[in-house]
């Protein structure tokens, strides 16, 4: 009796090719899924204000840009996260990034707040050193990367409702954030802290008589309203800038990090888009009734130079080295 082997099916070469083809493309596109990573991102402003506005199509340009590398998955604005709370879930990896200002995470690292003290251009730091120094901090203290700064040309001002000759708010009670404490107390005001979303009240009930804030935004939150007057000139320059939780950014493959930085630079690179956007506010507040006063030009340097010299002074007294290691590449040529 002859034993009968089974035979194997023989697949004809032309199949055999195209089914290696395909193998091939399957192999290199579960690649590429698994190489895909999504970084959850959170704002420390409201979304239907300017910062978020800009924001958002700077997401959707990265995420069509980004498949099969990086993904962001924005989850939204204070209501996802509150805005001083922001920081430490960055920083504990609650979320991957950030859009926020140093004010808003000094619970994290009191440093956070001498950003708003650089009086050179973002491209500037990035030359000389400023980001390097920013991110040894950030890296030590905060366990962040500080990724860019996309708000630049933004300078503070005081709002008020009672016309000033000179800078001295004696018996001004005026609503304050750590970002101008130190200079309004020095201009003998009393300073009162109230959330953004309470100011409208107190200014509409005399609880305070003025603010501080930067040229843009007021009419995000109607206090054109209830504001006589804007003080000039500006001081500080409102700072908002991204982070990213340091673990999460250190997991980045070279890919990844290299398509994330040339969507950094493409959204910094977008800041001119500011000193216009600050021309156009002032103008609209003078439209909606606010009165500028304006200093002359002696009192307007001491006012300006007089906020910097206060802001450094509480910058050394917080953190002597680092304040040492801010102060060069963070001020004007002619402040050094």
């Amino acid at each position: 009796m002859t034993s009968r082997v089974p035979t194997s099916r023989v697949l004809p070469s032309g199949l055999l090719t195209r089914l290696a083809v395909l193998l091939a493309a399957a192999a290199v596109s579960t690649g590429a899924i698994a190489q895909e990573r999504t970084l959850r991102l959170v704002s420390g402003f409201p979304e239907n204000g300017i910062y978020v506005q800009r924001l958002l199509p700077w997401i959707k340009q990265f995420n069509t840009e980004g498949k099969g590398v990086l993904q962001i998955n924005f989850l939204g604005g204070p209501k996802a996260i509150p805005a001083f709370e922001v920081g430490n879930a960055v920083k504990t990896g609650v979320v991957d990034m950030a859009l926020t200002t140093g004010a808003f995470y000094t619970n994290v690292m009191p440093e956070a707040d001498f950003l708003k003290l650089t009086q050179v251009s973002v491209a500037e730091q990035r030359k000389n050193g400023a980001f390097d120094a920013i991110n040894k901090v950030w890296n030590e203290k905060g366990n962040m990367q500080y990724l860019a700064r996309v708000v630049e040309n933004q300078p503070f001002h005081l709002y008020t409702n009672k016309k000033v000759d000179k800078p001295d708010l004696t018996g001004q009670k005026i609503r304050i954030t750590p970002v101008y404490r130190d200079f309004f107390q020095a201009l003998n005001a009393n300073v009162v802290t109230t959330a953004p979303g309470e100011v409208y009240t107190a200014l509409e009930r005399g609880v305070v008589d003025g603010y501080g804030w930067p040229i843009g935004g007021i009419f995000d939150l109607n206090w054109q309203e209830k504001t006589k007057f804007r003080v000039e000139p500006g001081f500080y320059d409102a700072e908002v800038s991204l982070i990213m939780n340091l673990p999460s950014f250190k997991k980045l493959t070279d890919a990844q990090r290299a398509f994330l930085d040339k969507q950094l630079a493409a959204y910094e690179a977008g800041n001119a888009f500011w000193t216009q956007y600050g021309k156009d506010e002032a103008a609209r507040q003078e439209k909606a009734g606010i009165q500028t006063i304006r200093f002359d030009d002696a009192t307007a340097k001491s006012f300006r130079d007089k906020a910097y010299d206060i802001g450094w002074a509480a910058a050394a007294k917080q953190s002597p080295d680092i304040a040492a290691r801010f102060k060069p590449v963070f001020s004007s040529p002619a402040a050094k």
